[in-house]
């Protein structure tokens, strides 16, 4: 199972396995000489595994060979699965390890920070920032930490921000670690990693964003003769043009192989897709669905992403021109991840949201830990935090509409935690399926929004959308 534990506080999710439940099994159906006949056919179960089952005759005794030892005999299913590599989610250490004191394990420190109360609004804001000095002096006394400059606006907000849930992530996350530990699924002593037999693919340049960006060269299309969905079938070579001009879906109960400019890609079943950027999302409007579920990952502008120009990044302003209202169906549950930075966390509560109509609900947070349930950074370090926040609000409409909607949903809770070994490929988030499931109904659409991944059941669009379901990033098990 992908949920490990559920407690009141939250979830500690196994990210790999929720990948691997995914069913990426590809079914073979191969032409054999000598009056050997091969015939498949895929069946599906509720666990979103697809089981294929075969009869073979030939006039030749003893087993049938298959490429890669993908076809099994006597009766045995035809096919080959796939299963994200485990090196992604070795986090064995955290990546910057946190003094003894500051141990997820030990008795959770208070910072002791005053109450303040102050009648005039100059004194509020006076007290606050004493407040949150004061927090500041407590980080250097455990971090045994010097620095010398003034703090910045934003800098102060982020401390205070990180004052007010601290006690809550700490000890959200102490009593899931701890579940994690007493099953198994953590171990506190973990051996060095051993040598693995494959290397780990470094940087895959699979060039998807600077084809969404040559894309716009293309000879336009006329909507009215083109078709608004590609649906998947046993070719697996895409035209481009195909490709970025409407949404791509893979209908059926297997796994599908599709290859773009000559990089192969697994697209997992009873899912769709879009590759494009901002410029080009008609196609996605085209498919004229309305979704449930919106979760949007923007690629926030920071000052550590222009100066490694690892993606590109859109300003405040674009991402408000994003048609949430049209792609929303009604009691819309609209998720955004958010950074660490105060002004966008700020700028989706007070800016986006009621832009779109949305009603903010909740703030989430993500903890990463390692193997052996530590925080990954340390939880109260000046340069990263191991956490992310999630902002949840639902779209707002008719009353009406809106209640009868929302009968058969469970409020949505003002906190949670999802506990995770994160992956180490960057920004490849959590799943939320299964953390969602719970508030809403299972026919619910789901769509999710600057995605570098594939989920069954889920419409998924961005200029990197498939970068994470590259098949290097997967190996064919081994029956």
């Amino acid at each position: 199972m992908s949920v490990v534990h559920r407690l009141t506080v939250g979830w500690l999710v196994d990210h790999l396995s929720f990948i691997n439940q995914c069913g990426y099994e590809i079914c073979n159906s191969f032409a054999y000489p000598d009056g050997v006949t091969l015939n498949t056919s895929v069946t599906s179960t509720r666990d979103c595994h697809p089981t294929s089952t075969f009869a073979a005759t030939s006039s030749r005794d003893g087993p049938i060979p298959g490429p890669g030892d993908a076809i099994e005999t006597e009766g045995r299913p035809a096919r080959t699965r796939y299963v994200f590599r485990e090196e992604f989610f070795d986090v064995s250490k955290p990546h910057i390890a946190a003094a003894p004191e500051e141990q997820l394990w030990q008795e959770c420190p208070e910072a002791s920070l005053t109450e303040l109360k102050a009648s005039s609004k100059g004194g509020e804001h006076k007290a606050e920032t004493k407040s949150v000095i004061f927090f500041f002096h407590y980080l250097l006394f455990v971090q045994k930490r010097k620095r010398k400059c003034v703090f910045n606006q934003g800098e102060l907000d982020a401390l205070q921000y990180h004052s007010k849930v601290r006690k809550l992530i700490w000890e959200g996350t102490l009593r899931l670690v701890q579940e994690g530990l007493k099953s198994g699924f953590l171990h506190r002593i973990i051996a060095e990693p051993s040598c693995r037999k494959n290397a780990v693919p470094g940087h895959i340049d699979c060039g998807l964003a600077e084809l969404c960006e040559m894309a716009k060269q293309f000879a336009a299309v006329n909507e009215s003769d083109h078709q608004a969905v590609h649906v998947l079938d046993d070719e697996t070579s895409i035209p481009e043009q195909d490709l970025l001009s409407c949404v791509t879906e893979n209908s059926s109960n297997c796994a599908k192989i599709v290859e773009l400019m000559g990089q192969k890609y697994l697209v997992p079943p009873k899912s769709s897709f879009l590759l494009s950027d901002i410029s080009c999302l008609q196609p996605l409007l085209n498919y004229k669905k309305k979704y449930g579920v919106i979760v949007i990952d923007p690629p926030w502008e920071n000052k550590s992403v222009k100066r490694s120009s690892r993606y590109s990044y859109l300003s405040s302003c674009q991402i408000k021109q994003i048609p949430v209202p049209a792609l929303a169906a009604p009691n819309c549950l609209v998720v955004t991840w958010v950074t660490n930075r105060q002004k966008h966390l700020h700028f989706v509560k007070d800016e986006l949201y009621p832009h779109w109509s949305v009603k903010t609900l909740a703030e989430w947070h993500w903890v990463k830990i390692t193997g052996a349930g530590e925080f990954v950074f340390p939880l109260d370090s000046l340069h990263k935090k191991p956490y992310e926040v999630l902002v949840l609000g639902r779209v707002q409409g008719d009353i009406k509409e809106t209640l009868r909607k929302s009968e058969d949903e469970l409020p949505i809770p003002e906190h949670k935690l999802i506990v995770s070994i994160p992956c180490s490929l960057h920004s490849h988030k959590p799943p939320l399926t299964v953390v969602l499931a719970e508030f809403l109904k299972p026919d619910v659409e789901c769509l999710e929004l600057f995605a570098r991944n594939l989920q069954p059941g889920w419409t998924s669009w961005g200029n990197e959308v498939l970068k994470f379901q590259h098949i290097d990033y997967f190996t064919v098990l081994q029956n």
